[in-house]
């Protein structure tokens, strides 16, 4: 892998985003290039294309089995081939297959997706390009993960590039982007400041995730994007089966709930705090010179927490690794001295627990019996190096009714899948915390959701024209907190008259009071070469169905495959594959296998303090092949 070049193009709170990885074969002998790299697992992957000698071949979305079968015979016939997939422990893990590339020759690869954007606690809009993929941990009776036998190399020695511009539109104005890596000065392209760009600085290392905030001059705005249905596929040109996702409209509705002044919080509450302490966690927050190690940063954010408590609630803290321990027999009254005695011993505490076995402190927890009026909320504190993490969610999920779940994850590589997973399955928000900046405004946001009363009895109300109908894509939400932005996604079916308008009601009852945010919006639908919103409800659809209790049911999973290949968004069912029919000169013999090297916070820690790199092994023992392999290279 040479280089990585990206665009962005956001649109208010949603990303468009295309990868281009260029490959040369520099070796004597035809090679298959294996790259394994994080995703948020919130992208919906729409668009897989390969490059070479000179010619464009568009990926077929198949059936993952059929993908393989489709990829393995090409790579036989001696083709040039290639495979983008979603690994099957996460979904935020994906990897790309460059198949039978011949001496010298170059070939590119590009990826194409789209995502919602979260808001942050401070009203940044928040895009990340991840790039690091910690060695995930892995319990014994579960295969090792994929993220623990790819190559890594130390910070500063990627034998890649890349190259990002990201372009940003708001219909409010933008007041400013930064970067926590070196970019150009902000573009604004219009007088209005409604549109702006920026760009990486020239030369840049993909070592560190790259994030970028945008902070627009208005916000928390309800609004409403109504897209036509396509009359065709991107790729094939051919017809879209008649009531198929794509044919039909589909509307995206952003609410901003807000609950009367003054009442939107409480003083009860039994309060868990649960702290990875795991060797990983002796590793550094990311890839800067001096940062943190995480351990810290979770036990400064922690400290944070146990200060903001409120007098009269209840609390205890749960140290994890391959065991686990409490600083207290059971949950005790927040108190001046008890919140003293709690402050001494979380400074104390150290990574020196081992592995990162988190279901075994879940589980003692949930079979642990609440505090009467005062309701469980359980905060995680993790930098997600777990490879059960489909497992873990689901235990959160199992006992959702009997708490709600706030996870912060610690340091960059931290998994997507894991923090957003178990913070939606036990109702509750997740924060990112990759430094000291904007720390403080993260914690206290979080406090103040784990604070406000459950809401209950969501409903939608529509009103539309008798001609139409509404169907969801997305579950109605059941997680509603003050100012935080709630995504509902719709499939608007029937005739639809000139200049008609819809509505639609989200209301819940908050303790005594029936609350209701009216969204008014026109239904002619606007249409547009890119389906984003289509693609997103897709997402949202799809994720929801992997996610459910019955996912593995036949029935389910037809539905999975279905929405995957109507939509064309990548699912856990199915995988991208493109062959060249063309190949000039086919290769004989199976070509040899290279993975390409990525960069590793931990692996540079490790290096560089040889008791450190102690503790980081400890917390993945089956990941010690990966360092052995290097050193051979």
């Amino acid at each position: 892998l040479k280089g990585i070049s990206v665009d962005v193009q956001v649109k208010g709170f949603v990303a468009d985003v295309s990868a281009t990885l260029k490959y040369k074969n520099e070796e004597e002998k035809a090679l298959e290039a294996i790259f394994v790299f994080p995703m948020d697992e919130d992208s919906a992957v729409y668009t897989f294309e390969a490059t070479v000698e000179g010619k464009t071949i568009v990926a077929d979305l198949q059936e993952k089995e059929q993908a393989h079968k489709t990829y393995d015979e090409a790579i036989k016939q001696g083709q040039q081939a290639f495979l983008l997939e979603e690994d099957e422990s996460s979904a935020d893990v994906f990897s790309c297959n460059v198949g039978n590339l011949p001496p010298g020759q170059e070939a590119a690869v590009t990826l194409k997706y789209v995502r919602e954007l979260p808001v942050e606690a401070d009203g940044a809009v928040r895009f990340v390009l991840p790039a690091i993929l910690n060695p995930r941990y892995t319990p014994k009776e579960h295969d090792v993960s994929v993220t623990a036998t790819r190559p890594q190399v130390p910070i500063g020695e990627i034998p890649y590039t890349l190259s990002l511009s990201a372009h940003f539109q708001s219909a409010y104005g933008i007041a400013k982007i930064v970067s926590n890596c070196d970019i150009s000065p902000v573009e604004y392209i219009n007088e209005d400041k409604t549109a702006a760009k920026v760009s990486l600085s020239e030369g840049h290392k993909f070592e560190r995730d790259v994030e970028l905030l945008a902070y627009y001059s208005e916000m928390n705005k309800p609004s409403v994007t109504v897209e036509a249905g396509q009359v065709s596929s991107d790729a094939a040109k051919e017809p879209e089966p008649s009531g198929s996702l794509m044919t039909e409209s589909v509307a995206m509705f952003n609410f901003y709930p807000s609950f009367p002044s003054g009442q939107e919080q409480t003083n009860c509450g039994e309060f868990i705090f649960v702290v990875d302490r795991s060797g990983s966690m002796e590793c550094s927050m990311n890839s800067e010179p001096n940062a943190p190690r995480r351990i810290q940063s979770a036990k400064e954010t922690l400290v944070l927490l146990l200060k903001s408590l409120p007098l009269g609630c209840y609390f205890n803290i749960f140290g994890f690794g391959s065991d686990f321990e409490s600083i207290f027999m059971e949950s005790k009254e927040y108190t001046q001295q008890s919140m003293e005695e709690a402050v001494k011993k979380v400074n104390a505490m150290e990574a020196d627990l081992g592995g990162t076995e988190i279901l075994r402190p879940l589980k003692k927890i949930y079979d642990t019996i609440g505090m009467p009026d005062h309701p469980r909320q359980v905060f995680l504190f993790t930098d997600g190096e777990v490879g059960n993490t489909k497992e873990v969610v689901n235990e959160v999920q199992k006992n959702s009714s009997n708490h709600r779940c706030f996870t912060f994850g610690i340091g960059e590589g931290a998994s997507t899948s894991l923090i957003k997973g178990m913070a939606r399955a036990g109702s509750g928000i997740f924060e990112f915390i990759t430094g000291k900046d904007r720390m403080q405004t993260k914690v206290l946001r979080a406090l103040k959701c784990s604070l406000q009363p459950t809401v209950k009895n969501v409903s939608l109300i529509w009103s539309l024209p008798p001609s139409m109908e509404a169907i969801l894509l997305s579950n109605i939400p059941t997680t509603i907190f003050q100012g935080q932005k709630s995504i509902i996604y719709a499939q608007l079916k029937g005739k639809v008259e000139t200049e008609a308008e819809g509505e639609v009601c989200l209301q819940y009852n908050f303790k005594d009071e029936l609350l209701k945010n009216i969204i008014c919006f026109p239904l002619k639908a606007e249409k547009v070469e890119r389906p984003t919103i289509h693609r997103l409800a897709a997402k949202s659809l799809l994720s929801e169905l992997e996610s459910g209790t019955d996912s593995k049911s036949e029935e389910v999973k037809k539905k999975i495959l279905d929405t995957s290949l109507q939509s064309r968004v990548i699912s856990s069912l199915t995988a991208f594959v493109a062959v060249n029919k063309d190949t000039k000169t086919p290769v004989e013999g199976p070509p040899i296998q290279r993975d390409i090297p990525a960069p590793g916070v931990m692996y540079c820690a490790a290096m560089s303090h040889r008791p450190m790199a102690k503790a980081c092994r400890r917390s993945m023992p089956r990941a010690k092949m990966c360092i052995g392999k290097l050193t051979l290279l």
